[in-house]
């Protein structure tokens, strides 16, 4: 968190700002995933292209520990001047949970927990979340660049360790999520009275912010990215921490992210949208401003995330979700057979490239409501771009982590979306 003596906007800017950075990196260039090579080959014999799968997933995850994780537990953005973000660390931690991997877990934990860790300027702890980005400083030196939280990266790295904490019985990996859990809570969510034109009482509503309410509060107006909401963790979150009312936040991601398409003449989710507490409305993010609407890098994470939700808990909402707004896309995509990188809210390109990243996402979604759609979207959009355990090229973190994770298959990991947290026990993995 910046310091609380900068101006609002200021504040607001230098977190839009790297933020905006961070979508530009994403241009260049699915899941419980398999344990090991070994595991891949007894993975559903009588299906191949199960198995076909698992063994993408199990060398992807073998060369990514190897190009982007150093020994000591840092994560690299090779395409963003080497340096490290909250959001790529947890990222690894998700991928290290879902491969079985409990030793890189943990060294991705140690680093994480060691360096980014927000400080005021005494150097003493602000909470628990991480400081969203680490690099080379203008001294040359190495450590923090941007004292902020965002909200994606803690959620992702809470899920984690709880699943972490279940499927290798490590209590203390639950410590630290509910320790983290709090602190999103009370930094990252914010109570919404819903307007209303008669007199009678309604209850209000919380919503999920990206990350502190001063950096995206401007002109009466809040800014939301709905590729940060995760009803599937909110479930997790509830079942580990009942002081807090986490499944509230399921309900109000499903009413941001039907109201907020709305905005989309296609019914397409934004990379960021705006949202009036006043009025209970919604409206686009224009240039000039840095974070604007659009359906890009960010908002393809909104397909994997309801997907989740559809598979991992059997969602209505998140089913009839992704078959109401994924229907564009499916147009574009039986027309073309290929989906533009960026679109505007009319549906129209904004760009001639693909992106790979993009097929992963959609991949998760379409496994969901059109199998068939899916499976053309591996064999002609990410089957073609893997070569020797990445997809585009080695230095594609965004996209090596996104074609992951949409292709990625459920079954491994729904064992411990419901185990008892009182099951855990001190025992070696």
């Amino acid at each position: 968190m910046l310091r609380s003596l900068l101006p609002r906007m200021i504040f607001g800017l230098v977190l839009t700002a790297g933020l905006a950075a961070c979508n530009a990196s994403r241009k260049s260039s699915a899941l419980p995933s398999p344990l090991s090579r070994t595991a891949a080959a007894n993975t559903q014999a009588s299906d191949p292209a199960a198995m076909r799968i698992d063994t993408m997933l199990a060398d992807s995850w073998a060369a990514y520990r190897q190009r982007f994780i150093q020994q000591d537990g840092r994560i690299i953005d090779r395409e963003a001047t080497d340096r490290s973000t909250s959001e790529g660390q947890a990222y690894a931690l998700l991928r290290a949970v879902f491969a079985d991997s409990p030793e890189s877990f943990d060294r991705v934990l140690q680093w994480s927990e060691n360096n980014l860790k927000r400080q005021n300027a005494a150097n003493q702890p602000l909470d628990q979340l991480w400081a969203w980005q680490w690099g080379r400083t203008a001294s040359g030196t190495w450590g923090t660049l941007d004292q902020n939280f965002a909200t994606d990266a803690d959620i992702d790295a809470a899920t984690a360790l709880i699943l972490a904490s279940r499927r290798w019985q490590k209590p203390d990996y639950l410590t630290i999520a509910k320790a983290k859990l709090k602190d999103i809570w009370d930094k990252a969510t914010v109570t919404i009275v819903p307007p209303s034109a008669t007199s009678r009482k309604i209850d209000p509503q919380r919503y999920l912010l990206p990350g502190p309410l001063k950096a995206f509060q401007r002109d009466g107006t809040i800014r939301f990215n709905p590729s940060y909401l995760a009803p599937y963790a909110f479930r997790l979150f509830a079942q580990v921490d009942p002081d807090r009312d986490w499944l509230s936040l399921v309900d109000s991601s499903y009413h941001l992210l039907e109201h907020s398409t709305q905005t989309s003449a296609v019914g397409l989710p934004s990379d960021w949208i705006a949202f009036n507490p006043k009025t209970g409305k919604y409206s686009p993010v224009n240039e000039p401003e840095p974070l604007i609407s659009r359906y890009g890098f960010d908002a393809t994470r909104v397909w994997w995330r309801v997907a989740l939700d559809a598979t991992w808990f059997q969602e209505p909402r998140a089913i009839a979700f992704l078959e109401s707004h994924l229907k564009h896309l499916k147009t574009l995509w039986i027309s073309h057979q290929n989906v533009p990188a960026q679109l505007d809210l009319k549906g129209r390109p904004l760009v001639e490239y693909e992106a790979t990243s993009q097929y992963g996402m959609l991949y998760a979604a379409f496994r969901v409501t059109d199998p068939a759609i899916a499976q053309e979207i591996f064999e002609r959009k990410l089957l073609p771009q893997y070569h020797d355990g990445f997809w585009d090229n080695d230095s594609a973190y965004y996209t090596q982590n996104l074609a992951w994770f949409g292709l990625m298959p459920h079954r491994i990991i729904v064992p411990y979306l419901s185990q008892p947290t009182q099951a855990l026990q001190n025992t070696t993995p």
